[in-house]
């Protein structure tokens, strides 16, 4: 018997962007929490695509790729109004009245959205495994944001309008899986740079007018700018370019499972700098939503297919 290959590890190529996207997505939260608080929700969304922008078409045209965003604008454009513009706003109007933890493990119902639009669009019908899946995560959202979550603002102003936060990131995540399975069907020869700079272009076009708008009345201070030049470059150009690459090499339905490892990096950050509290109810709560996304996706009980 040949024994040439047979110890060989197998070659995770994507693994080490698997990692850096969580790491870059989960720091986003505190990020996104501090420039919220200065500059408003909506001038915080603008400001970040704003620079990741810069950065994106900076890169792209010193590797010569322009053409290729002027071959994709349509697609690209589209996609960044769900992937980014929507998410970006509803996440730093929600970051104002939950926690960055909260916030993170909402965010993990990215794939539970993601296979029931796959479900709905591509006809990818889910088997009584992944119903079951899905029925379990949602529960686990439920559970949540169950105590947590009022549609009244409290009496000192904490947590005000916390229920409406919830479902604003709910919505955010539907927009998610949208946007992966839009790239699935629209653009599935883009490059990975192209797909991200087209995109945070789109979403640029979606928030600019908002952002001048309602930009503060008074400068944002030089850790709120920071914060928001972080936000730009480090969660939002150089991860986009690692998680298209990452849709490119492992589908969508494995790609968006990068949002199981996000709450680790956003609520550690939320503890050290912000000290928040992370109770054993959100842990439970965490890990069925986690179960039921695993089942829902195929992660347990399937084989990976591309």
């Amino acid at each position: 018997m040949s024994t040439d290959t047979a110890a060989a590890p197998v070659a995770k190529p994507w693994l080490t962007d698997f990692l850096l996207v969580a790491l870059f997505w989960g720091s986003s939260f505190l990020f996104t929490r501090i420039t919220a608080l200065e500059f408003g929700a909506v001038s915080s969304a603008g400001m970040r695509v704003t620079v990741a922008v810069i950065t994106l078409l900076a890169i792209l045209a010193a590797r010569g790729q322009l053409d290729g965003l002027a071959r994709h604008w349509r697609g690209t454009f589209t996609v960044g109004i769900f992937n980014s513009g929507l998410p970006f706003l509803a996440f730093a109007w929600a970051l104002l009245h939950i926690s960055t933890g909260l916030s993170a493990i909402i965010n993990a119902t990215v794939p539970l959205f993601g296979a029931l639009v796959a479900w709905a669009w591509l006809k990818d019908r889910p088997n009584s495994t992944r119903l079951l899946g899905l029925a379990i995560g949602f529960v686990g959202v439920v559970m949540l944001a169950w105590g947590k979550a009022s549609f009244k603002p409290a009496a000192d102003g904490s947590m005000a309008y916390s229920g409406l936060a919830v479902l604003s990131l709910l919505g955010a995540c539907l927009c998610y899986g949208f946007g992966a399975c839009f790239i699935k069907v629209h653009l599935p020869t883009a490059p990975p740079l192209v797909t991200a700079t087209g995109s945070q272009c789109g979403a640029w076009l979606l928030l600019a007018g908002p952002m001048v708008w309602f930009w503060p009345s008074a400068m944002p201070s030089a850790k709120a700018w920071a914060a928001m030049a972080a936000s730009g470059v480090l969660c939002t150009a150089l991860p986009y370019i690692l998680y298209f690459r990452l849709i490119d090499r492992m589908g969508p339905a494995k790609a968006v499972t990068v949002t199981y490892v996000i709450p680790l990096f956003a609520v550690a950050a939320g503890v050290v700098f912000l000290n928040e509290q992370v109770t054993v109810w959100m842990l439970l709560c965490a890990s069925i939503i986690l179960c039921g996304t695993s089942l829902a996706t195929g992660l347990v009980g399937a084989h990976w297919r591309k």
